[in-house]
């Protein structure tokens, strides 16, 4: 009697296990269906998870700052403090441009800064637009992308958000090799013009999310990688790496 007793305890407990096993499998099933795994994207587990956490940063700290910067900073202002650093990137612009051989973006970057810095009150005035020669940004990340290196897995960075193994390659030396005009400030100075930087730039984007739409990662992955083909082809996009993700759009005006 203690025997089948025994038994079927034991043929109850591996029922349940099953069961278990069966829910388990139906739920990951389901979270799959739901984000169906990119080839280029195979940590994406945990850039949801740091994606998530850069939200949790972003909803109470530094969206609300920005709201507030634009609540009472003047057009004008605003415009003037992303120029000013704007202008400061043209010397990494011009580096960069140099080691792509692309001796026109290196002739346009140097061209502006000039322009900029000398006739535009140390460059909150945009003069180079005016005078003909927009903006061509470069980074370590597009001349690498340039000489023919792969962008490697998508990669979410906490605080500095979307990014792939080449881009953060580059991210790195251009903070850390490349020749910048932010070496010329001195601290603290420059890390409260750091923050005021993250700031501007996080005003800026708030007329954009706008256009986010479906599950907000996949828009923000698929726009981000659209945006760096974009800037390392010129301009030119051949394929989307992500052409059958929520939210698609390509994001050559932002």
């Amino acid at each position: 009697m203690k025997f089948l007793t025994a038994f079927a305890g034991a043929r109850h407990l591996r029922v349940v296990l099953v069961i278990v096993t069966v829910l388990a499998a139906n739920q990951a099933l389901a979270q799959q269906d739901k984000h169906p795994q990119d080839a280029r994207d195979p940590w994406e587990g945990w850039n949801r998870n740091v994606y998530a956490f850069n939200q949790f940063v972003d909803d109470w700290f530094l969206r609300p700052v920005a709201k507030g910067y634009r609540f009472i900073t003047p057009d004008f202002v605003d415009k003037g403090v992303t120029n000013f650093f704007t202008n400061l990137g043209e010397l990494n612009n011009f580096a960069n441009s140099v080691l792509q051989l692309k001796g026109e973006s290196a002739v346009v970057a140097l061209g502006r800064f000039t322009y900029n810095t000398t006739f535009g009150l140390g460059g909150l005035i945009d003069v180079g637009t005016a005078f003909g020669l927009p903006e061509r940004p470069e980074d370590l990340g597009q001349t690498l992308g340039y000489w023919g290196m792969g962008s490697g897995p998508y990669l979410v960075l906490p605080f500095l958000g979307p990014s792939t193994g080449r881009d953060f390659g580059g991210l790195v030396g251009d903070l850390t090799v490349m020749p910048s005009t932010w070496d010329y400030i001195d601290s603290p100075e420059k890390y409260y013009m750091r923050g005021l930087q993250a700031v501007d730039t996080r005003a800026d984007l708030i007329p954009a999310e706008s256009f986010i739409s479906g599950d907000s990662y996949t828009f923000v992955r698929s726009a981000y990688l659209q945006r760096r083909q974009y800037l390392i082809n010129d301009g030119k996009v051949e394929n989307d790496p992500f052409a059958n993700d929520d939210g698609d759009v390509m994001f050559e005006n932002f």
